[in-house]
Parts: C-alpha cells; sequence; structure tokens
C-alpha cells in the first residue's frame, strides 16, 4: 500500500463507525418519539386521537429513518464492495495492469489496498516467469540446433566415415591374411595393430549411431511382453552363453510400455556385462520382477567381478571404463545406452550397491494401467 493511499485509508470511517452512527441515529428517534408521544399526550384533549398522531408520526419516522440509513449503507458499504469486486474481476480476467482503488469505509479501502498489492506481486512474479520462460526458450533453440547437428553428425558417421573406414579395415585384413608370416614379427604386429584398431571402430561408430538414435522414433511405447524381449537377447548371445557356460535363471516377466527392439537391446547389454567380467566362475544370471506402482521394478543379479560403490554412477557416463582394454573388450558406451533407454520409456536404472555378491543391477518400466492394483500378475522370483 503507498502512502497516499493510507493516508487516504486514515481520513475514511470504518465501517464500524458507520454502523454505530446508524444505531445512535435509531436511538435517538426513539428517544424523540417517546418525548414528543409524552407531550402530546400530555396535551391532547382528545386521546384517542392524540394515539392515533403519535403512531402515525412513528411510522413516518421510522420509515424515513430506515431509508436513509438504507441509503446510507448502500453508499458507504455496499457499493464501494460492489466497485471493488468489480475492478478484482477486471484482474482476475487479465487485466494486471488495472490499478484497484477503491473510496469506501476504511475496511474496504484497506481491502482495496491490499486487492492491489497482491496484483503488484503477481505483475512482478509474472514478469519474472516471463524472463525464465525466455530463458528457457533460448535453450530450448539451443538445445534443437544442438539436436540437429547431432543429427548431421549421425549422417555423416553412418556414410561418409564408414566407407573409408570398410576399406581400411578390408584391406587391412586382406595384408593380414595374404602377408601373415611372410615378413617379419614387427610387421605382423603392425597390421594386427591396424586390423584391431579398425575393427573397433567400426564397433564404436555403430554403437555411437545406435546411442544417438534412442528416442528419436516416432512411434509411442506401447505394450510389449518383456519375456520376449529377454529371449530374443538371450538368442543374440547365444554363442558367449554357450561359451561361457552360463546359467540364466527367471520366470515369467510381465507387460510394460517400451519399444521392443530398445528393450532387447536393454536385456542384451545388462546380459553381455554380466557374461564379459563373470571371473574364473561360470556367469550365473538370476533375473528378478516386482511390483513399485507404477512401475514393475527388474532385479538384474550376476555373480561375477562386481563393481565398487564409488563407482555406481560412473559406469552409466558414456565412455567410461573401469578396466583396461586389453582385459576387457568393449566401447563403454552399453550402461549409458542402456540408461538413456529406460529414462527415455520414463523408468530409471542404478547399481544396488548394497550387494556384494556380484553385480545387481535394478531398473523400473512403465506398469500398463490395467496391471496397476492387480493381482493377477504374480511377482516373479526366478
Amino acid at each position: 500500500m503507498s502512502e497516499a493511499q493510507r493516508a487516504d485509508a486514515r481520513r475514511r470511517w470504518p465501517l464500524s463507525r458507520t454502523v454505530g452512527v446508524a444505531v445512535l441515529a435509531l436511538l435517538v428517534f426513539a428517544v424523540a418519539v417517546v418525548v414528543v408521544g409524552e407531550i402530546a399526550l400530555a396535551s391532547a384533549h382528545d386521546t384517542s386521537t392524540a394515539l392515533d398522531g403519535v403512531f402515525i408520526g412513528v411510522a413516518v419516522g421510522l420509515l424515513l429513518t430506515v431509508v436513509l440509513l438504507a441509503a446510507s449503507l448502500r453508499a458507504t458499504a455496499v457499493r464501494p464492495l460492489d466497485h471493488l469486486a468489480a475492478q478484482a474481476r477486471r484482474v482476475a480476467d487479465g487485466e494486471f495492469g488495472h490499478e484497484v482503488t477503491v473510496r469506501g469505509p476504511r475496511e474496504v479501502t484497506n481491502l482495496a489496498a491490499d486487492v492491489n498489492t497482491m496484483r503488484e506481486r503477481i505483475l512482478q512474479e509474472l514478469s519474472t516467469t516471463r524472463q525464465a520462460n525466455e530463458i528457457l526458450q533460448a535453450h530450448a533453440e539451443e538445445l534443437q540446433r544442438s539436436n540437429a547437428e547431432l543429427e548431421q553428425f549421425a549422417y555423416v558417421a553412418s556414410h561418409d566415415l564408414q566407407e573409408p573406414l570398410r576399406k581400411v579395415a578390408s584391406f587391412s585384413q586382406l595384408l593380414q591374411r595374404r602377408y601373415a608370416g611372410k615378413l617379419d614379427a614387427r610387421a605382423d604386429q603392425y597390421i594386427d595393430f591396424a586390423v584391431d584398431g579398425a575393427k573397433r571402430m567400426q564397433a564404436l561408430i555403430n554403437d555411437l549411431l545406435t546411442y544417438s538414435r534412442v528416442g528419436r522414433s516416432a512411434r509411442e511405447p506401447a505394450l510389449v511382453p518383456s519375456d520376449e524381449a529377454l529371449t530374443q537377447a538371450r538368442a543374440n548371445l547365444s554363442d558367449q552363453i554357450e561359451q561361457t557356460g552360463a546359467t540364466i535363471e527367471t520366470g515369467h516377466l510381465p507387460m510394460v510400455l517400451a519399444e521392443m527392439p530398445l528393450l532387447i537391446a536393454v536385456f542384451q547389454n545388462l546380459l553381455s556385462n554380466a557374461l564379459k567380467f563373470s571371473g574364473p566362475k561360470p556367469p550365473r544370471v538370476v533375473i528378478t520382477v516386482g511390483r513399485d506402482e507404477p512401475f514393475w521394478l527388474f532385479s538384474f543379479t550376476d555373480n561375477g567381478i562386481g563393481i565398487e560403490p564409488e563407482y555406481a554412477e560412473r559406469i552409466f557416463v558414456i565412455f567410461q571404463r573401469l578396466h583396461e582394454r586389453s582385459a576387457y573388450s568393449g566401447t563403454g558406451i552399453g550402461l549409458a545406452m542402456t540408461r538413456k533407454i529406460i529414462e527415455y520409456f520414463g523408468g530409471r536404472i542404478w547399481l544396488d550397491t548394497g550387494y556384494t555378491e556380484g553385480a545387481r543391477f535394478l531398473f523400473t518400466l512403465p506398469m500398463p494401467q490395467e496391471s496397476e492394483g492387480s493381482d493377477q500378475d504374480e511377482e516373479t522370483d526366478g
């Protein structure tokens, strides 16, 4: 409230004083009626005529007093409140620049000043929100530009880089087949380095392309059977499963909201990690699922070398490796891609740092609405 408004409010009669004056006027009128009536009766020769005159005077005076009080209250209270309500409606309809001012009793004036202060606060908040929206819009445009550049990079990687890389890889392999053992040991070593480098570059480019394409599909996630995605992932890794002697234990897996190719990639990446980092013992992978409404909570547990808790977040960062490339193959994209896919589906993934007998990954996937709160789909625990 401004100082001018405060001063104006102090000069105004409060509504309680207005009502008090009205009540006092009624009391004065009542006393006057009694006095006049007594005088009229005392001086009148015809008592009935005097009483009739007194009653008529009382009725007329009371009527005039009520009319005057009603008009006064309307002018001092009802009309200012109606005016305040009309101005408040204008502000509520979006005219935030309209200043709310009312002339009337002190309470109404104070209320109008409070409403106007609220309007000014709304204007300040609206200005702040608009500035924040402008910043967000700028960031969104920058992100859109960055995404366009990423798409351009994907195009370049899939066309301009792949073709010369294929030539390098094919001719390096041709040199390896034709001249292996015919040159000195150092030449054979150099050729091996070239072949290995070309193969790793091809794998890296393919993984980057796959990573960049996650979430760019125009398709909406739909109901897919997760057990079929696991079956396909196991089929894709059948050679590694056979070579390592791995056992995979699971029960029936539920329907989830996802895309089948991406869900297969999630299961395949997690299974591949379990097979790769198995240690000296044959790999054993246990897959369970339970309810964490409105999500299904999946658990991938293996008996491998495990992951230290301090690396629980680092393992999901692209290109982050915990071991030398000579010890374990890979590009360092698998878990980063897995997290990106699961978050694209609306879930999340994390490492269970409390499990020490190997590694346990937990992740959630949205539960179909018809399955929420239903007891028909039982939890599976392998």
